[in-house]
């Protein structure tokens, strides 16, 4: 028998799960790609892939920020690709672990998500697009079915469960 569903859910839990489906959709997206797509260049001068990570690293490092009272913003010059990954998970995984911390919040979890976690997840599909621009497709997925689990925030992600 399937587990009941919980009536309500905090904000901070509904956060990290937002956070895990990042990373998990993240990992697919960064995932067996070569070095070059970091420097592939769409038309109208739009942002490289890795100019796109170094934002989602910046995104969450701001969002740590705010949750901790700060409200810091950084621009921070893209890494080499691999150490731009390394990065990303670093401050999605800092992010998390502050959640799921007792410290307060000093920024509301609805504006925490309305601002970097909504961008986050529009910068990873745009990355995704690129992809395929770039001539590196992925599979579709099922998203409902996959095995995302708050906590899970790091590069090793389960392996899609529908792929189509």
């Amino acid at each position: 028998m399937a587990s009941p569903i919980p009536e309500t859910v905090s904000a901070r839990d509904l956060l990290r799960h937002c956070l895990a489906t990042i990373a998990y959709r993240a990992g697919k997206t960064l995932r067996d790609v070569p070095e070059s797509f970091a420097k592939f260049q769409p038309p109208e001068k739009a942002r490289t892939p890795e100019q796109i990570l170094a934002h989602l690293g910046d995104l969450f490092d701001w969002a740590l920020s705010m949750a901790k009272g700060q409200g810091v913003w950084h621009d921070s010059p893209p890494l080499a690709w691999a150490g731009e990954v390394d990065r990303f998970f670093a401050t999605l995984k800092r992010f998390d672990d502050y959640l799921e911390g007792n410290e307060a919040l000093h920024a509301s979890p609805e504006k925490l998500f309305q601002g970097p976690v909504a961008d986050a997840l529009n910068h990873v599909g745009q990355i995704a697009m690129l992809r395929r621009m770039a001539g590196f497709p992925m599979k579709g997925e099922n998203y409902f079915k996959a095995d995302i689990a708050t906590g899970r925030v790091g590069r090793q992600q389960t392996p899609p469960k529908r792929e189509f």
